[in-house]
C-alpha cells in the first residue's frame, strides 16, 4: 500500500504492525524491487525522490540530502532496520551516521562505498562542446549529443537534475563514515552488516564478523541472510532465498 510519510516521502507499506525495516532502493529503481523480500514483514519500502512515483528533489542533491529528506517520516517511529541497495545503501550510510537513533542495524548489498579509482573524467569533446556551450557559441543539442556518446547507462538515461545528481553521488567517497560508526558499532557489539567485498580495503584490521551477517536485532540476521544470498553481485534483491 503506498503511504504518504511526513514531508513528502512516499513508500510501499507492508505489515500491520510498527516499522521495524527500511527499504532503500538503487538508482534508476523504485521500492517496488522489495515487494517480495520484505512479504510478511512491517515494513517501508521508500521511493526515493526522482525514482517511482516521487518527483525529483528541487537541486543537486548528494546522499546525505536524500539521507536528511526521510529523517521526518522516520520521526517517532523508533530505530528501524535499513536495507540498503547500491545507491540506496549510500543513503543508508549517511543515514546512519547522522542519525544513529533512527537506525538499529544496516544490510547492504551491491553498494560501492570506496572508489578504488579517481572518478573518470569527462570526455574531452564533452568538455570542449561544454566549455562552447557556456559560450553561447553551440545549443545545448550539441552538448547532450557529446553526453550520449559516452558515460554510463545510468547516466545516459538520467533526465535533468537527475543527471547531476549522479555524478555527484559517484564521486563521494564514504570511508570516513565507515570507519567512524560501522567499525566502531561491530567492536561494541553493534548491529550491522555488510555485504560488500571492498571492506578490507575500508580497514584491513577490521573484525571478519563484518564481512558476514552479525546482525540479530529486529529480525535483521534472517533478513540480512536472504537479501545477501539472493542480492547477488550487485543485482536487485527482489526475492526470498529457498
Amino acid at each position: 500500500m503506498l503511504t504518504v510519510l511526513a514531508g513528502d516521502v512516499l513508500a510501499d507499506r507492508t505489515g500491520d504492525g510498527p516499522t521495524r525495516v527500511l527499504a532503500l532502493h538503487g538508482w534508476g529503481r523504485s521500492g517496488a524491487d522489495f515487494a517480495e523480500i520484505l512479504h510478511g514483514c512491517d515494513a517501508l519500502a521508500v521511493h526515493l525522490p526522482g525514482f517511482g512515483t516521487t518527483a525529483p528533489p528541487p537541486t543537486v542533491w548528494g546522499s546525505e540530502d536524500y539521507a536528511e529528506h526521510l529523517v521526518p517520516g522516520l520521526a517517532g517511529s523508533g530505530p528501524v532496520v535499513v536495507v540498503g541497495h547500491s545507491f540506496g545503501g549510500r543513503v543508508a550510510v549517511r543515514l546512519a551516521v547522522a542519525h544513529p537513533e533512527l537506525v538499529s542495524a544496516l544490510v547492504l548489498t551491491g553498494v560501492p562505498l570506496v572508489r578504488a579509482t579517481p572518478p573518470p573524467r569527462p570526455a574531452l569533446a564533452l568538455r570542449v562542446a561544454k566549455r562552447l556551450r557556456a559560450a553561447h557559441l553551440v545549443p545545448e543539442s550539441v552538448v547532450e549529443r557529446c553526453r550520449g556518446r559516452g558515460g554510463s547507462a545510468d547516466y545516459r538515461a538520467a533526465q535533468g537534475v537527475m543527471r547531476d545528481v549522479l555524478v555527484r553521488v559517484v564521486r563521494e567517497d564514504y570511508r570516513d563514515d565507515l570507519a567512524r560508526r560501522l567499525l566502531e558499532a561491530a567492536t561494541q557489539g553493534g548491529a550491522y552488516a555488510i555485504g560488500h567485498p571492498q571492506l578490507g580495503r575500508l580497514a584491513p584490521g577490521a573484525p571478519a564478523a563484518l564481512a558476514h551477517v552479525t546482525v540479530d536485532d529486529a529480525g535483521a540476521g534472517d533478513l540480512a541472510s536472504e537479501i545477501l544470498r539472493t542480492g547477488r553481485a550487485h543485482g536487485v534483491p527482489v526475492e526470498q532465498a529457498d
